[in-house]
C-alpha cells in the first residue's frame, strides 16, 4: 500500500465531492453534472442473460496494446463521438478494492482517476452478494457505470479537461483460491471465464458501446491463466456471437512479467486479426 496513492483518493474523493477542481492550466473543470448522471444510471445486470440489440456485422479492428486501461480510452475518445466503454478488473466484494488504501492494480488505478468509485457504492447488491455467498468462482454479475468522469492521467496529474467512460465491473473468478482450496473445479474455470465474458460484451452491446477497452482480467492477484483468459474473450469475439458486433476492440495490458508472458498470450490468440491491421 502506497501513501502517495492514498493521498490521491483522498483528494479524488473530495474533487468528486465539490464537484469540479482547477486544472493544471488554472481553468475550473466542472464535474458535478457528469458524476451525477453517472451515479444515477448505474446499474447491476446478471447473473442472468442481458438482452441484446441486433446489430450489422461490421470489421472489428482488433489491438493489443502496452497501454493502462485509461491510456487506451482516452486514446479512442474523440469529441462529440460514440463513447468507450472499459472493463474494470473489479474486486468481488470491496467496491474499488483497495483503492483508498492506496492499493496499485487496475481497479484501483481507474477509481484513482475517475467518478468510478461513488457509482460503484450505488450497486451495493453487487457486493452484498459476494460477500454472503464465499464460492471464489463469484458470480455472472456486472455493474455497468455510464459517461463516468475521468480527470486524471495514470500519472496521477489533473487534467485540463475531463473525458467519459463507460466502466463495465466485473469480477473474475479467484482462479487462485479455487486451485487452492478445491483444486478438482480448476477444470471448471474456463468455461466460467467464457460466461462471465459473455456477460461483459452483452451488458457493453445493450448499452449500445461500440468501442471497447479490454485486457488482462483476472491475471494478476486473481491467478486466471492468460491464455484462457484470451481464449474466452477470442471464442465471443472472433468465434462466436459478438463476431463483427463492435467496431473497436483494445487489450491494453501493462504486463510487468517476465518475458511479457501475458501480453504475448494475447497477441497469440489474436495473431490472425492483428495482422489484419
Amino acid at each position: 500500500m502506497s501513501a502517495r496513492l492514498r493521498a490521491i483518493a483522498r483528494e479524488t474523493e473530495e474533487i468528486v465531492a465539490a464537484g469540479g477542481y482547477r486544472g493544471p492550466a488554472g481553468g475550473a473543470v466542472s464535474i458535478a453534472a457528469a458524476v451525477e448522471a453517472a451515479r444515477a444510471g448505474t446499474r447491476l445486470h446478471g447473473p442472468e442473460p442481458v438482452r441484446t440489440p441486433s446489430v450489422t456485422p461490421v470489421g472489428t479492428s482488433f489491438e493489443v496494446t502496452g497501454e493502462s486501461s485509461l491510456e487506451a480510452a482516452r486514446r479512442l475518445t474523440a469529441p462529440g463521438g460514440d463513447p468507450v466503454a472499459v472493463l474494470n478488473f473489479s474486486s468481488a466484494r470491496n467496491p474499488g478494492g483497495g483503492y483508498l488504501n492506496g492499493a496499485q492494480a487496475q481497479e484501483e488505478a481507474l477509481c484513482r482517476a475517475s467518478a468510478l468509485y461513488t457509482c460503484l457504492l450505488r450497486a451495493r447488491g453487487f457486493y452484498d452478494h459476494h460477500r454472503a455467498h464465499r464460492d471464489a468462482f463469484y458470480t455472472d454479475r456486472v455493474i455497468h457505470s455510464p459517461g463516468v468522469p475521468v480527470f486524471r492521467d495514470d500519472r496521477g496529474r489533473l487534467l485540463d479537461e475531463q473525458f467519459p467512460v463507460g466502466f463495465l465491473t466485473a469480477a473474475a473468478p479467484n482462479a487462485g483460491v479455487v486451485l487452492r482450496a478445491t483444486p478438482q473445479r480448476a477444470a471448471d474455470l474456463p468455461g466460467a471465464l467464457a460466461i462471465r465474458a459473455e456477460r461483459v460484451l452483452e451488458t457493453a452491446a445493450a448499452h449500445g458501446y461500440r468501442r471497447l477497452v479490454l485486457g488482462a482480467w483476472g491475471c494478476g492477484v486473481f491467478q486466471n491463466d492468460p491464455a484462457q483468459v484470451a481464449g474466452a474473450f477470442r471464442g465471443l469475439l472472433v468465434e462466436g456471437r459478438f463476431a463483427g458486433y463492435f467496431d473497436h476492440v483494445v487489450f491494453g495490458i501493462l504486463d510487468r512479467t517476465p518475458g511479457r508472458t501475458t501480453h504475448q498470450a494475447f497477441e497469440r490468440a489474436f495473431a490472425f486479426e492483428l495482422r489484419g491491421t
